[in-house]
């Protein structure tokens, strides 16, 4: 069942009780809604767990069988009682029974404690420290009866996803480390090009909402889907193509549910919120650590504790903080790259050392990560050239993450070991929405396709390269450098800088494309001045 016009409007509506009832934060409020939902859909996942094992001759023991001591004893139902059945804490009892004061009495003191409970015998307790913020009795009366109008046990897992990726979509500003909402078209371009497989590992370390997780899972069921286990959906203004996964084993369902996927975040609530959207998606056993990478290292046993490949990675997708700065004393070795502390230098290499031999990675960096001139910009960049297989980079249009930032960026492709030979680049003037303060209106005008097929041609690409004619005009989106012209360029990785160019498109250089290039240029230059006012401070 698609996500209906009714559903949208539905959390529209939600949204604008939250945010008229006195609670602005879209990121607190779509965390709440994740919980809403949780407890909504935990009571039928409970009762298909019972059927399934009944059916199976296992034994099994519903999370609501039993008591309920009671935390606060107003929610007692009668005088002196200090516990209650657990089978009130059913969403067909609690949500349809209670209301006002009562409603956010009960939910506030009992029904947070009581999924506390069962969320800590999960892979992630993502209800672990929460507790409700919608404590205004009219606004959570009104919330709860409009989830429960939404139906979601008649949705299955696509629509349910889809539902909270309408909700994870007001989240729009940026976090205190620059992340942000990757925007999905784009992370579904990225998917596309690195086509993770049945069989293989995928770790986002720096995961956020799951957007990348929930891509390659949806990538992967599509490639093993028949005709009859395929269907087109409509995403965001634009028609996409999703399977069922109908020719995957059962063993190889289950690798995917519970083998597969990996990811970290430092933020608890964006943790909570990539639980919960893949939950959502049928994969409530992925496990999305509360982890910062820069500043925490995990050895062999702490690996084998926590179920990671000991050898690294298959792939890497990953969309990591741009514009933080992480103490420099807290900062492990392993990340270590001159004496830089930011953020998207220290994330990549930490991506490099993550993937195992012939691993592949696709990251979103900044574009000054491509032409940066400090010591640590070219030595990453060397490590990236000279020990690995830079296969692309594709330039994003500048304004694609709107409303976040307006930052210029590119897509890093690399495979892990070897060395690089030819770099192909792709340049995008559109991605098929509109580049305004919003980037949400679709239009025709669509580049990534493209690109994404000159990429699996990449042979035939370079061949159609080497071969073409020098004296007529390029007008591909798509190009390629070699790895001498990388080395006399500083490792240069800039689409810009390889582009060939008329003496028309010389002179008449996009003006947006210098704005970049100075923005890229100013935040070189200010992390160099705090690098040398750090040392003078050292000196003196």
């Amino acid at each position: 069942m698609p996500l209906t016009p009714d559903m949208r409007r539905a959390i529209e509506q939600i949204r604008d009780y939250l945010f008229g009832g006195g609670y602005p934060d879209p990121v607190s409020n779509a965390e709440q809604l994740s919980f809403l939902f949780f407890f909504y859909l935990v009571e039928g996942i409970d009762a298909e767990n019972e059927a399934r094992a009944k059916v199976l001759k296992q034994p099994y023991e519903s999370m609501f069988k039993g008591n309920w001591t009671l935390k606060n004893p107003l929610n007692a139902t009668e005088k002196g009682q200090t516990a209650i059945p657990r089978d009130r804490f059913r969403w067909s009892v609690w949500a349809k029974g209670l209301s006002g004061e009562s409603l956010v009495r009960f939910v506030r003191d009992e029904v947070f404690a009581f999924f506390d409970e069962v969320a800590g015998a999960s892979a992630v307790n993502f209800m672990h420290g929460a507790r409700l913020v919608i404590d205004e009795p009219t606004v959570l009366t009104q919330v709860v009866t409009l989830v429960d109008g939404l139906r979601l046990d008649r949705a299955d897992a696509d629509t349910k996803g889809d539902l909270f990726e309408h909700v994870l979509k007001q989240i729009k500003q940026a976090g205190e480390l620059g992340q942000f909402r990757t925007p999905r078209h784009i992370i579904r371009a990225i998917v596309e090009i690195i086509d993770p497989r049945i069989g293989e590992t995928i770790y986002d370390p720096a995961a956020g909402t799951a957007g990348f997780l929930v891509a390659a899972y949806n990538h992967i069921r599509l490639a093993n889907s028949s005709p009859r286990g395929t269907q087109s959906v409509e995403i965001d203004g634009k028609t996409i193509t999703r399977g069922l996964g109908d020719q995957l084993s059962a063993a190889q369902t289950t690798a995917l549910q519970s083998k597969t996927f990996f990811g970290n975040d430092v933020d608890p609530k964006m943790v909570r919120l990539a639980t919960m959207n893949l939950t959502l998606r049928g994969l409530p056993n992925v496990r999305i650590l509360l982890r910062n990478v820069l500043t925490t290292t995990l050895d062999n046993d702490r690996k084998a504790e926590l179920s990671l490949p000991q050898e690294g990675y298959h792939v890497v997708l990953a969309n990591p903080p741009f514009s933080g700065r992480v103490d420099r004393d807290r900062i492990v070795d392993d990340v270590k790259v001159g004496t830089t502390t930011a953020t998207e230098l220290l994330f990549l290499k930490y991506m490099m050392d993550s993937l195992r031999p012939g691993g592949r990675c696709g990251v979103v960096v900044p574009e000054g990560v491509l032409f940066g001139s400090t010591g640590a910009h070219k030595e990453l960049r060397r490590q990236l050239i000279e020990n690995n297989r830079v296969e692309a980079v594709m330039s994003l249009p500048g304004g694609v993450f709107q409303p976040y930032s307006g930052v210029k960026t590119s897509v890093l492709f690399f495979r892990r070991g070897g060395t690089t030979e030819n770099v192909l680049f792709l340049h995008a003037d559109n991605d098929g929405y509109k580049l305004d303060a919003n980037h949400d209106a679709a239009i025709e005008q669509d580049d990534l396709p493209g690109l994404i097929a000159a990429y699996r041609a990449r042979e035939a690409s370079l061949a159609a390269w080497e071969t073409r004619d020098t004296k007529m005009e390029w007008t591909a989106l798509w190009w390629f450098a070699d790895a001498a012209s990388l080395r006399a360029n500083d490792f240069n990785l800039s689409a810009g800088r390889y582009r060939p160019m008329s003496q028309a498109q010389v002179e008449h250089q996009d003006p947006r494309e210098l704005l970049d290039e100075l923005a890229a240029i100013e935040a070189e230059i200010a992390e160099e001045v705090d690098a040398l006012r750090l040392a003078l401070s050292e000196v003196a």
